[in-house]
């Protein structure tokens, strides 16, 4: 008998088949592609400043001129309270955790659209890609998280009253993987309906702006009147961006309630960003 007729011969690597279940995640699969993950991730890293003049130093000059910005107008012309701290440190504290939050959300906003000729043409699971734009955001928010204690050393050596917990540090890579879950849930959330509703692609990027005004990103949240404070419950940006501040500078931070809610929200969305996505998927290539 000859080789091609064997068995041995008829078995292959990998089989691909329809799914008996509506919503199959897959995450063995997944870990399978951890190589490939790694690809993506130095690609992204690689490329996304691939033929500008400063290169990687970008990822210095947009929190520090966003802060100078938000210094002026909100510190300076708006007089806002920033809880004691120095005004430029309060404003890049919240930037840094927002810029994280913000580029999870919209990179993975489009995933289907901006990857569509490479999922048409190669079988890999597609959260592959998700979980790649979240790593390379950790590594720019590694960047801009070193300029921030760079210049809260710096605010210290010029004897400003600013005090830096560093013994409390190491949990601010909690807070980063809570950011890391909430911008992936809301990603994939906004990816999945953007295969039906396109429009949605082009309100991302305002609504995430809204968002960040809806966050005390420019103002503490001691400053928010009583009757209004409910609604950052809802809001699971509020719990993070407070707690860096805590963990960092010994601020009152927030409440057990609101970090309570702030998390259900995350869950919430990080299941449904995964059931919707995985749903999404199989039909995306026909409908993008």
């Amino acid at each position: 008998m000859s080789s091609e007729s064997s068995p041995k011969a008829k078995e292959w690597d990998v089989v691909i088949a329809p799914r008996v279940k509506a919503v199959d995640l897959d995450l063995r699969s997944v870990w399978r592609y951890r190589d490939l993950i790694w690809m993506f991730f130095k690609r992204d890293f690689i490329t996304f400043y691939k033929q500008t003049i400063l290169g990687p130093l970008w990822y210095l000059i947009q929190p520090t001129l966003t802060a100078l910005t938000y210094f002026v107008i909100f510190g300076k012309i708006a007089n806002i309270s920033t809880d004691g701290l120095p005004p430029f440190v309060f404003y890049m504290s919240g930037i840094v955790l927002w810029t994280y939050f913000a580029a999870c959300l919209t990179n993975n906003a489009e995933v289907f659209s901006k990857n569509a000729q490479l999922f048409g043409k190669v079988y890999f699971p597609r959260l592959v890609v998700p979980i790649s734009v979240v790593m390379s955001g950790m590594v720019a928010f590694a960047i801009q998280f070193a300029l921030l204690l760079v210049v809260t050393i710096g605010f210290l050596l010029a004897g400003t009253e600013l005090r830096l917990l560093w013994m409390a540090l190491p949990l601010v890579l909690l807070l980063v993987l809570y950011v890391a879950c909430l911008g992936i849930g809301v990603g994939l959330v906004v990816s999945a309906l953007t295969v039906r509703f396109r429009d949605l692609a082009f309100a991302t990027g305002f609504v995430t702006q809204l968002w960040m005004f809806a966050s005390p990103v420019v103002y503490p949240y001691s400053q928010i009147p009583e009757k209004y404070r409910v609604f950052f419950h809802f809001n699971p940006m509020t719990a993070p961006i407070e707690s860096l501040r805590a963990l960092m500078f010994g601020t009152d931070g927030i409440s057990i309630s609101i970090w309570l809610s702030n998390i259900i929200i995350t869950l919430v969305l990080l299941i449904l960003g995964l059931v919707l996505f995985t749903r999404a998927e199989s039909n995306a290539m026909d409908t993008v």
